[in-house]
């Protein structure tokens, strides 16, 4: 044998072991979530890019893998194992989260944002189902023109013993990405910060690649 012809075996065999463990890395990915380069991961919001609040700077925890305990409210029986989720927080009442999850594909996602905007949509209902000593309202704050578009509610609760609480939230997508970002804080329709929130929701949907 000459040297060509056994550098020749050599290369195709270190080839096959290659693509051998490559075969089983690929079979080792969750079906749902197909692997991507790590630049093109979806990116979450940070601090200075929520609605801003005057009495206190907000705090980000870390980007955590799963779903979050406790589950949000009306969306959260949806998310999947795969979730990743971002805590924020302020000194005082008000504090925020977001949640993406990447899909299989474009069409899985299309349908999971679809789901998560009608769990929204019947959301008041559905706590006052859930609680009878529970009053809410909901309102509808339109659709948003970025990448496949952005769906934007709001939802006050108040309950028997006094208590009430203003949340929005939106759901977006982009590709095979699905983000949810939720902001509340006490009070009212009155003290919701839609305008921000819109604008913050644009900026967490450009962030996903």
């Amino acid at each position: 044998m000459n040297i060509r012809a056994r550098g020749t075996r050599t290369t195709l065999a270190a080839v096959a072991a290659l693509a051998a463990v490559a075969g089983v890395a690929a079979t080792a990915v969750p079906a749902a979530a197909a692997p991507r380069p790590a630049s093109d991961t979806p990116r979450f919001l940070e601090p200075a890019e929520l609605p801003p609040y005057p009495a206190s700077p907000w705090y980000a925890g870390p980007v955590t893998a799963g779903q979050p305990d406790p589950l949000p409210m009306c969306v959260g029986e949806a998310l999947p194992s795969i979730t990743s989720h971002r805590e924020y927080t302020t000194d005082y009442d008000t504090n925020a989260q977001q949640l993406t999850v990447e899909g299989r594909s474009e069409q899985w996602s299309k349908e999971f944002a679809a789901l998560l905007r009608k769990d929204l949509a019947g959301c008041a209902k559905t706590l006052m189902r859930q609680d009878p000593g529970l009053t809410a309202t909901q309102k509808s704050y339109g659709h948003l023109n970025v990448e496949e578009g952005a769906d934007v509610y709001g939802i006050h609760t108040a309950s028997a013993q006094g208590s009430s609480d203003i949340a929005l939230f939106s759901v977006g997508r982009d590709g095979a990405a699905v983000t949810i970002v939720r902001w509340a804080r006490l009070g009212t329709f009155k003290d919701a910060q839609v305008a921000d929130f819109k604008a913050t929701t644009v900026t967490a949907v450009n962030k996903l690649y």
